[in-house]
Order: structure tokens, then sequence, then C-alpha cells
């Protein structure tokens, strides 16, 4: 799920009882929290890749994650709420629970002939003692003592007549049957922490409930006793279990932190093993976010180990593409002089020797290292136009002056020294063997463009020049046949 989505759900749990979506809420905020570092890594990760200073870098401002923590804040607040008031609750049930076992002992105690008042007045408090809720932890185990004592010392102590005392304890014994079957059923949950949630509340309920004949008790008490030991050894092993997860967790995560540590960081030295080792650690950063928690004592440390050896690689990296920057800032420099000569020289006239410059230029850009890639292609595309607009202009004057001449050899033609006339056959050979010239005159300036990296477009274009004059010397021969023949 999206944060947006956890938030809005978080802002619907709000207006239920606290206590009963504490599970949900933790879950939800685990889930947040988990999205939020992930966004949190990946674009500090990105700064140190975009070689941004991480003395200086702040964490990028969530919005959201504000949102997030306020409706926290005010789960909080209504959570602290309900712990007083639950906790005033807890104090008023138990001086309830004690002031019906004063009067318990009174009637346990009591040598009175009225039994029937007795009983009756005893079954009020059982009665009431019921519809009083929970009380504080610490007072639970005595207070149950204390009124499974007084009930017993009064059925045993008091004279009542055989035919009450049966009805009581086959009433109690249908109780705590009932709960046995409870209990049983409990094995068949797929939810082990909610069956023995349920398990220590029918716990409760059996210490409220009054004794049953003292020739059943041991019976019925270990069949209770069995169902719950079912319960409880599940529950043990679950957690079992748990921790044994917990520890194969931190396991894979001590072999991540090795990893990260083992990095030779004095072996970087070139932007290629950098991309490389960038991978690694990503890869390690990906596969520790699929790895559940560790050990609660553990679980802290051997994430802030491993956070401290990827920071110590971000910042490594950052350190080398700064002084990589200072590199790619003097090419910068001096490729944008050749850029300037380049436009200065572009207007010339004088084509041979300024071809000859072109050359050396050309040369020189190839010898200037890498420069920062955002200006790469913008200083590349000045210098190329500038090359070009003078070569096309070259190429235009060529071909004015090969009009020209044209011109004059078809003046010259009509003269009674040359009186044979061009054929049309030998027109367009003479028009096809000036375009393959002029093609491979441009190849043939603009070969020292390319660099070893583009070493496959260099051997195509030489293998095009070589084409283009062997065809070029075919027309000469098929235009001197036709000559031949004139």
């Amino acid at each position: 799920m999206e944060k947006v989505e956890l938030m809005e759900q978080l802002k619907g749990l709000l207006g239920n009882d606290v206590n009963e979506i504490k599970e949900q809420v933790e879950e939800l905020k685990s889930q947040f929290y988990r999205i939020y570092r992930q966004e949190q890594e990946a674009a500090r990760a990105k700064a140190a890749e975009m070689q941004e200073d991480m003395a200086e870098y702040k964490p990028v401002v969530d919005e959201i994650e504000q949102n997030f923590r306020e409706l926290l804040q005010i789960y909080k607040t209504q959570r602290a709420e309900a712990a007083a008031k639950r906790e005033a609750e807890l104090k008023d049930n138990l001086l309830r629970k004690e002031h019906i076992l004063e009067l318990m002992k009174a009637l346990a105690e009591s040598d009175t002939a009225d039994v029937a008042a007795n009983l009756q007045q005893m079954r009020e408090l059982q009665s009431e003692w019921k519809t009083i809720g929970q009380v504080p932890a610490p007072e639970v185990a005595n207070l149950q003592k204390q009124y499974a004592q007084y009930q017993e010392q009064f059925y045993d102590l008091v004279k009542i007549n055989n035919e009450l005392r049966e009805y009581d304890f086959k009433k109690n014994l249908e109780q705590k049957m009932a709960l046995i079957a409870e209990a049983e059923a409990l094995s068949d949950k797929n939810d082990i922490v909610e069956a023995n949630r349920v398990l220590q509340k029918l716990h409760e309920e059996w210490a409220e409930i009054g004794p049953v004949a003292r020739e059943l008790r041991e019976e019925i008490w270990a069949k209770f006793k069995e169902a719950s030991t079912v319960i409880n050894k599940r529950h043990q092993e679950y957690f079992d279990q748990l921790h044994a997860k917990e520890q194969e967790n931190l396991e894979k995560k001590e072999a991540l932190v090795a990893q990260m540590r083992d990095l030779d960081l004095e072996a970087l030295t070139n932007n290629k093993q950098w991309d490389e080792a960038t991978e690694k650690v990503q890869a390690l950063q990906a596969e520790w976010r699929t790895i559940g928690f560790a050990p609660k004592k553990n679980n802290q440390i051997i994430y802030e180990e491993f956070r401290s050896y990827t920071n110590r690689f971000f910042e490594a990296k950052t350190a080398f593409y700064k002084g990589l920057r200072d590199e790619l800032s003097e090419n910068l420099r001096k490729k944008k002089q050749l850029v300037e000569k380049a436009e200065a020289l572009k207007t010339s006239t004088d084509w041979r020797e300024t071809s000859d410059k072109f050359i050396e230029l050309q040369k020189k850009w190839k010898e200037v290292g890498p420069v920062a890639r955002k200006y790469s292609d913008d200083v590349w595309k000045q210098f190329t136009a500038a090359c070009d607009y003078f070569f096309e202009q070259k190429k235009a004057a060529r071909k004015a002056d090969h009009e020209a001449y044209l011109q004059r050899q078809a003046e010259r033609e009509k003269q009674p020294k040359k009186e044979f006339v061009l054929t049309d056959d030998r027109r367009k050979l003479v028009r096809m063997y000036e375009a393959i010239q002029a093609e491979t005159k441009t190849m043939e300036n603009n070969i020292g463009f390319f660099s070893g990296k583009a070493s496959s477009l260099l051997k195509g274009m030489k293998t095009k020049i070589e084409a283009n004059k062997k065809r070029m010397a075919e027309i000469e021969a098929k235009i001197a046949e036709l000559d031949a023949a004139e």
C-alpha cells in the first residue's frame, strides 16, 4: 500500500476504541515507516549519485509523513486518556471487589443458623462480583485466591441442606464443563496468539465460578488444565519459531554487513568500478529490505552498523566524484576554447588553409578528456555546427566553381577547336562522377570527428570512401570510352 492509503486507514481507525485498534495501528505504523525509510534512503542514495555534498544533505521533507505523525500523536493522546480512565476504573473495581470479599469473609465465618438467607446473600455477592470489570494486574491473583477461599469456606463450613448444596454444585459444574469445552475448541484456532488471549479470559471466568462437588474438583480441573496445556504449548512453540526466525534474520543481516565491510574502497579508481560497486551496494540494500526483524536487542544495533558502512561508501563515492568534477570542469574549459576557435574560423573562405586548421581542431578535441554529461551534448553540438557550417560553405563554393567551369567548358566546346558534342550518356556520367566526388570530399573532411568509441562508424566511413573512389575510377573509364568513340 502507498503512504496516503496507510494514512487514510489510520485516520479511519481513530474513531474506534483505542485498546481494540492497537495492533492495527502498530502494523500501519510499521508499514508506513518502512516505506518512508526506503524513500529517504533512496533519496539519499540519489543525492550521492548526483554528486551532491552529503555533508550539507538534508532529508527530504515529507508532508504525508508529518500528517501521519500528527495522527499518531492524536492516537497517543487518546491512548493516554483511555489509560488514565482505565486505571481509574481498575482502582474502582478493586475497591468494589475488596468490599465484596469482606462481606463474603463475614458469611464464611458466620455461625448463623439462617442458611437460606446466607446462601441468598452469597449468590448475590457472586453475581455482583461477575459484573465488576478487571482490576490492576498485580491484584488479580490475590483477589481470586481470597474469592475462591471464602466461597469454599462458606460452602464447607455453613451447614446448608443437601438439596441446596447439590443444586449449587451442579450449576457450577455445568458452567465449568462449558469452559472446558471452549478451551478444547481453541486447539482448532489458527491464530494461536488470539487463542491464548481467549484462554486467559476462560481462566478468569473459571476462578469466578463457585466450587463443584469435592469428589469432582480434581477431575474437572485436570481436564481444564489439559486443554490449557495444549494451547500453552502451541503458544510457546509459536514464539520459539518466531525467535528462531528472528535469529535467522540476524545472521542474514550480519552477512550483509560483512559484505559491506569487506568492500575495498581504495581499489575503486574509475567510473566503471564505482558504478559496479554502487550496483552491488544497492543490491545489498534491496536484499536488506526483504529480511524481517532481528531479535529486539540486536535489531537497531545491526541496522546502525549496516547504515554506517553504506554511509561510508556513499561518502567515499562523493569524494571521488568531487575530484572528478574538477577534471571535468577543466576539460569543459578546453572544449569551449576549441568551440570559440571553430566559430571564429567557420566564415573563412581560405578553403585549404582553414580546412587544415579545422582538422587540427578536431584532433585536439579528441585529445581532451570527457566533460560532465549535462554539458557534453551542448558543447559537442556547438563544435560540430561550426565545422559543418565551414565544410558546407566550402562544398557550396566548390560547386559554384565547378558550375562556372562547366559553363566555360560549354563555351569552349562551341569553338571549331571542340567540335564534338557531349552525348546525354556522357553528361549523366559526368554529373554522377561529380556527385560521388563531392560526397567523398565531405567524408574525408569529417573523418577527424570520430573518436575511439565510434570505431565502428569510422570503419564504415572509410569503407564507403574506398568504394566511392573505385566507382569514380569506373566512371572515368566509361567517359574515356565515350570520348574515344567520338
